[in-house]
């Protein structure tokens, strides 16, 4: 196992890509919304065994071997076709005296863990930090006689992250400017090296598409929210991406990002008790509405979980014009959510074994099309999982 250089992208990328479009039945449908999945069906004893499994069983680290077939041979699958080492470390000085000071100690760490992977074959004369914030990123990567630019749209990010260079003396200049407004390309010349670290959807496919346009010599970039996009599907960036018959919605681009291993114990029981208000909300409106499909409702504020069970079913109905009628037994039903969070969690975990492959799918499609611009580029990892699981980089850098 290692990073992946130029010559072995097309390869993964098509054996992910088979993976992917052949078992997308198991992946694309979400439990959460759905009473009754197809594949169940298809594997009874698998389903059978997930839905007797409880809340614990869900948060637990299940042993892939444990359930029924074809889970053991899948999970194994997926293993090997997401398997990736990290970068070699490319041996970054020091940080600078209290550099970090007033950055959060993790997103220090992921910083840190970053800069040390950017191992070019030319050296880097201007490093140009994408949606910078206050430009912490770049500034751990500025060296004596490079230069520094960042590219933030909040001002008061660009005057915070000003004020922080000239303390520090630094030669960095902080633009404001919208990546996605047409005028960001002259910001980007052959001299950069660009860096983005957990850039959003098309704010990163936005800096790959300029980069490769202006001729920059050196993309860095660990992507983040492939769902946080204009369009209503995925569009592909390579061509063999585009020729694939992988047909991506955003609640399959949602899907890597499924996985929290930062949430604290106090935010995932605010989580678990909103997903189970949800669910018993779901079966009592599918009751109401005599309609036996999903209502979607917006996201709402913490402090609702301060409300009675019935109170929240009658404002939440309020909210979706969704008259209620009848006497609903509402300890029965809230119960019912419960039981069914647990139920949806231990199904999710099929869905959840393609959540990698589905990423590593995505960045793969970046990663060739970098490729067919003309880059050299190498992909693998920049940390531990346990620091953010948003860990892929890709490191492209101009042909010769």
């Amino acid at each position: 196992m290692s990073y992946l250089h130029s010559s072995q992208l097309l390869s993964r990328f098509k054996a992910l890509d088979h993976f992917l479009v052949q078992h997308q039945a198991l992946w694309k449908p979400r439990p959460f919304t759905t009473l009754q999945l197809d594949w169940e069906q298809q594997y009874p004893e698998l389903a059978s065994w997930l839905r007797q499994c409880t809340l614990e069983d869900a948060e637990a680290n299940l042993d892939p071997n444990l359930p029924p077939a074809p889970y053991p041979q899948l999970a194994a699958q997926a293993q090997q076709l997401t398997a990736l080492d990290e970068l070699p470390d490319a041996g970054l000085p020091p940080a600078g005296h209290r550099l970090d000071v007033n950055v959060p100690g993790r997103k220090w760490q992921q910083i840190e863990a970053f800069s040390r992977r950017l191992g070019f074959r030319q050296q880097t004369q201007h490093w140009l930090d994408w949606c910078a914030g206050k430009g912490h990123l770049g500034r751990r990567l500025l060296q004596p006689g490079q230069q520094l630019t960042c590219l933030e749209y909040n001002p008061e990010l660009v005057a915070a992250g000003q004020a922080l260079s000239d303390h520090h003396k630094l030669p960095a200049q902080h633009l404001q400017q919208d990546v996605m407004a047409a005028d960001s390309a002259c910001c980007l010349d052959q001299s950069k090296s660009v860096v983005a670290l957990h850039a959003c959807g098309d704010l990163h496919v936005r800096l790959l598409q300029l980069a490769a346009s202006q001729g920059c010599q050196h993309i860095a970039l660990a992507p983040c929210c492939y769902n946080r996009i204009q369009a209503s599907a995925y569009q592909a960036l390579s061509s063999h991406a585009r020729a694939s018959t992988l047909q991506l919605d955003l609640d399959d681009l949602g899907l890597p990002l499924s996985e929290t291993v930062t949430a604290g114990a106090r935010i995932r029981r605010q989580r678990d008790a909103s997903m189970a208000r949800r669910l018993g909300f779901d079966l009592l409106q599918r009751e109401q509405r005599q309609n036996d499909s999903y209502l979607p409702t917006p996201s709402l504020p913490v402090s609702w979980l301060d409300k009675t069970f019935a109170a929240y079913c009658q404002d939440l109905a309020a909210l979706k014009q969704l008259p209620l009628t009848g006497n609903p037994d509402w300890e029965a039903l809230e119960a019912a959510g419960w039981q069914r969070l647990a139920q949806v969690r231990n199904l999710e975990r099929v869905r959840n074994l393609f959540r990698r492959p589905l990423e590593l799918w995505l960045v793969l499609d970046r990663a060739l099309y970098m490729q067919e611009q003309g880059y050299n580029v190498r992909l693998g990892l920049f940390c531990d999982y346990t620091l953010t699981p948003r860990n892929l980089l890709l490191l492209a850098e101009r042909g010769r």
